[in-house]
């Protein structure tokens, strides 16, 4: 009989048990996959999301399945907020954090003209300034474990020019960056840092953008584009994820790694 992940971990490079996590936006799509994934790995997982509704929900969920997850409220746009999650993630994970993951975002397609000053603020404060505070406020917590990574869940508009993207990739890109940086400034104590890249990919988020005819056709290009011919799914990206959290991946970092089905190869 086949072991499953949590059956038997003979090598512990393949092992997050005893670790600790943090994903934002954990109770949808590429969030809620990339927590099943790293509980399956055996690591206590504390999520965040906007409606307490929903993360109630996934916590039944999840416990049903036997995962360790935890979880509260915030609205990552708000400063305060984001320092009361790193509070109860602190008091949760007794002062010490493994895993930090970067997943919340906003998606506003638009045309380069049509974008306000709103909608500026809110897709960089929500994809870019959120997750740069968030990894300032966890640095005493990764670095206190001994074994710290962050990931990123960033975008390949960021790293190639795509209709109705402009602010998305901007904000995507400068995740990258920033990844760059985390990876050279605190690797020395014992934080990884990395970015996932993903194309277009079936979630709440897209289904949402593609009320529009023109996001439907930005999207069709793109996938007519791409080898693998066709949208991502959730699980495609937690994988990836998960691996770069693993012991096993512990000379992986500073790295911007696309999981797109090879539309940018």
């Amino acid at each position: 009989m086949a072991e499953t992940k949590l059956s038997s971990f003979k090598d512990q490079r393949w092992s997050l048990q005893g670790m600790t996590a943090l994903v934002t936006g954990g109770t949808r799509g590429i969030g809620h996959a990339i927590v099943e994934e790293l509980a399956e790995f055996g690591a206590s997982v504390h999520i965040c999301a906007r409606n307490q509704d929903d993360i109630n929900k996934c916590l039944e969920e999840w416990k049903d399945k036997g995962f360790r997850v935890t979880g509260s409220t915030c609205d990552l746009l708000f400063c305060d907020q984001r320092q009361k999650l790193m509070e109860t993630v602190a008091s949760v994970f007794n002062g010490k954090l493994n895993i930090l993951v970067n997943n919340a975002g906003i998606f506003i397609p638009k045309n380069i003209i049509k974008y306000t000053d709103e909608d500026i603020t809110t897709i960089m404060d929500t994809n870019f300034v959120s997750g740069y505070h968030l990894c300032q406020l966890a640095y005493p917590l990764l670095k206190a474990s001994g074994y710290g990574s962050i990931v990123f869940i960033s975008s390949i508009s960021g790293l190639k020019a795509l209709p109705l993207c402009s602010i998305y990739g901007a904000s995507k890109g400068a995740m990258n960056q920033l990844t760059k940086n985390l990876a050279l400034e605190w690797s020395k104590d014992n934080i990884r840092a990395n970015a996932v890249a993903p194309g277009p990919v079936k979630t709440l988020l897209l289904d949402n953008a593609m009320k529009s005819a023109e996001v439907v056709n930005a999207i069709g290009d793109i996938v007519s584009q791409t080898p693998i011919n066709r949208v991502g799914e959730p699980k495609d990206v937690s994988g990836l994820v998960a691996f770069l959290c693993l012991p096993v991946a512990s000379h992986i970092t500073g790295q911007i790694i696309a999981a797109d089905g090879g539309f940018t190869n």
